[in-house]
């Protein structure tokens, strides 16, 4: 037997070139190459070599363990002194968490952070190369993203050479301020993304004028006074996600939707929904349609006194908005002109990244726990979400903040984003199920709501449907099947950014772009590669196209509510400020 090769790599080569010839498949004695082929030349490829797979497998680890150690190899032997003997060593990483200039300074640093991208990189390799099905390796993705997030150099004060430098220039008072901000985060049970103290609900965000005209025990309902002498005479009904709270449409004045439409001539009606405390634990999903969506819809006529009014429901909102209608038409109820579908998804065949968070084990244990009844807290929602993004939302406040001693900044989104809400186990569990794990919304009949078999199609009124490019809770082309679902004549847009900054891009900023007058039908590649690019924000767009389902202009209201729904409190009203346990 030959002597093995020094090079590791072409060791590697040679292992897998042998493990190759094993598993090729035998030639009778007597038969050429050819005949053997000819004589199974009807039978699939997996019956002429029933190893293919492992074969094919096996290739693909042995390429990843040599690129691994072609970079280990370079990494090392290019520090000072050794650079010159390793062509094409690796070159300094371009990762943000590692661009400052004390980790290119130090080549044990340096070293430290290719070593650890290179070692993840062979990770997430590994992952790509198992054989399992797509929903399997959906999670092992998710898993092994977040240990290799955990595991960065820089998260630790030993391997962080900023913290480390700039503790020496403080003379320690920089560990002492992160251990300050570390023992109030543990106090609240979370980390700290914005300094909470900026804001407040109803004095800095959430301040559009108006009143609260009307509350039950799921929801209080406010309607913004009106910014114009006239307004359209079908009032706008919002739905917002009941997973997060309404002021993610009403933050600082210059940031508001809200507002926005409300200066566009609308009056503008905003469900609020309760912070769900064990008095609520047993309510449903049929409980947020019926005294949810539905109520607020009926208290809006009433008051309005229009024959239709105009409604948006905005991620989960627009799930439940989507379920109301489809009731309410199945029961011929035509309260409805229009239906505006913000990120929202009604097909969850592609449920993007939280997908990777479920299981049939996972739902069966939160049904077990808290489906007859009990509560979601609001606390677990959000570490479920912040882990989706773990670099962008958990790791670097953990670094600046403890390692380095710098309290976060105020920024109004990230004070939203950390103001939970809790919802009812019934509900969320059914949701899960229905949606998540078994995708049944989609399907003509297949859930039973409010006592109806709901189809879709039956949502047949003019519908405007809008994604995020870059949304990782509700993937684009996820939102985009929703065209072919509803019933009536569709309007799809397509913004640029993520799940909540795609959809707060208020024209005033002229930021962003995106894509409309796309061809409609069932391959979104196509829609996009037929739309046009539109520079700024898509809510001139939407405000032109709701204004011509909202009806003429009237004289606008001189006071809200009405004789029966009187003013209970100015907006924002008490539910909204209610904190999650």
């Amino acid at each position: 037997m030959p002597n093995p090769p020094t090079d590791p790599t072409q060791f590697l080569a040679t292992l897998f070139q042998a493990g190759q010839d094993m598993l090729r498949p035998t030639i009778a004695p007597g038969a050429d190459a050819d005949s053997a082929a000819n004589s199974n030349s009807a039978a699939p490829a997996a019956d002429l070599d029933p190893f293919a797979a492992l074969a094919a497998t096996a290739k693909t680890l042995a390429e990843m363990q040599q690129e691994y150690i072609r970079q280990m190899a370079g990494m090392w032997l290019a520090l000072p002194g050794l650079a010159a003997m390793v062509p094409g060593a690796a070159p300094a990483s371009t990762d943000k968490r590692f661009a400052g200039a004390a980790w290119q300074a130090d080549p044990r640093f340096d070293a430290l952070t290719n070593g650890y991208l290179s070692y993840a990189k062979f990770l997430q390799s590994s992952v790509e190369a198992a054989a399992v099905d797509d929903k399997a390796k959906d999670q092992m993705r998710f898993a092994v993203r977040q240990y290799i997030d955990a595991m960065s150099p820089a998260n630790f004060l030993a391997s962080n050479p900023e913290a480390i430098q700039l503790a020496l220039e403080t003379g320690g008072q920089s560990l002492v301020e992160g251990m300050g901000l570390f023992f109030k985060d543990a106090a609240k049970g979370r980390v700290s993304m914005t300094d909470e103290t900026a804001f407040e609900v109803g004095v800095n965000v959430g301040v559009t004028p108006g009143s609260v005209v009307f509350e039950n025990e799921l929801i209080q309902l406010i309607q913004y006074d009106a910014q114009s002498a006239t307004v359209h005479e079908r009032p706008l009904v919002i739905i917002p996600p009941c997973i997060n709270k309404y002021y993610i449409l009403d933050l600082t004045p210059e940031n508001s939707f809200v507002r926005y439409a409300v200066e566009q001539g609308h009056t503008v009606f905003m469900a609020s929904w309760r912070n769900i405390t064990a008095d609520q634990g047993a309510l449903t999903w049929d409980d947020y349609l019926q005294d949810g969506v539905m109520r607020a819809i009926d208290v809006a006529l009433d008051i309005s006194g229009a024959d239709q009014v105009d409604t948006l429901g905005f991620c989960i909102g627009g799930t439940l908005l989507a379920s109301a209608l489809a009731v309410m038409r199945t029961n011929n109820v035509k309260k409805v002109a229009s239906a505006t579908l913000l990120t929202t998804m009604l097909d969850f065949a592609d449920p993007g990244e939280i997908g990777a968070l479920l299981s049939d084990d996972s739902v069966a244990q939160r049904e077990k726990a808290i489906g007859g009844g009990g509560v979601l807290e609001g606390k677990d929602l959000a570490l479920a979400f912040s882990s989706l993004r773990a670099n962008d939302l958990i790791w670097p406040y953990v670094v600046n903040s403890y390692l380095k001693g710098k309290a976060p900044p105020a920024f109004d989104l990230l004070y939203w984003n950390s103001d939970g809400t809790n919802l009812p186990g019934p509900m969320f569990c059914w949701y899960l199920r229905n949606m998540y794990l078994e995708n049944n919304l989609r399907e003509p009949g297949k859930t039973l709501q409010c006592g109806v078999p709901v189809d879709l199609a039956e949502v047949d009124m003019p519908a405007f449907v809008y994604a995020s490019k870059e949304d990782h809770i509700v993937p684009w082309k996820s939102a985009y099947a929703s065209t072919g679902l509803l019933g009536g004549d569709v309007t799809f847009v397509l913004g640029a950014s993520g799940h909540i900054a795609g959809v707060v891009n208020p024209p005033s900023k002229n930021k962003r772009n995106y894509w409309a007058g796309g061809t409609l039908g069932g391959d979104p590649a196509r829609w996009l590669d037929t739309a046009q690019s539109v520079p700024g924000s898509w809510w001139p767009v939407w405000s032109a196209w709701l204004a011509t389902h909202a009806g003429s202009r009237v004289a606008a209201p001189k006071a809200p509510g009405n004789r029966k729904y009187k003013r209970i409190e100015p907006a924002p009203g008490r539910y909204v400020v209610a904190k999650a346990a």
